[in-house]
């Protein structure tokens, strides 16, 4: 497993009534919710990482701290690019943000964990897959 701080990944969405505040219930407005914008920087900092973790391993959210900026509508394009900044053993900190046509709607920093799948699944289910 080769990681560096600057590894980059992205992720893009297209807002969807599935998507929004509302159906996430998260509010009850009909734009993209904040739940759903996390999961998609989440994507960003897991695609940033493909194809570098050993086989049986992957990384798990720990920490989050987002700010959402802007309202996006149905029918938007989101886009979200996460930067490997700190590593720390096994902890990864990121940088995130998140843009859609009008510019940034969303920045923050997540943590993520490289762990064991087996031992992870294992302490969360009783099982290992």
């Amino acid at each position: 497993m080769i990681l560096e701080t600057g590894m980059r990944g992205d992720a893009k969405l297209m807002v969807t009534d599935g998507d929004t505040a509302l159906a996430l219930g998260s509010g009850i407005v009909n734009v993209l919710g904040s739940p759903r914008l996390v999961a998609l920087c989440e994507e960003a900092c897991h695609n940033a990482l493909a194809n570098t973790l050993e086989t049986g391993t992957t990384t798990v959210g720990m920490r989050v701290q987002f700010d959402h900026l802007q309202p996006t509508p149905i029918g938007a394009e989101v886009f979200a690019e996460a930067v490997l900044k700190k590593i720390d053993g096994r902890r990864l900190s990121f940088e995130v943000s998140a843009t859609d046509a009008g510019g940034l709607i969303a920045a923050g920093k997540m943590t993520r964990v490289v762990v064991s799948i087996d031992e992870f699944m294992g302490k969360c289910c009783g099982t290992s897959t």
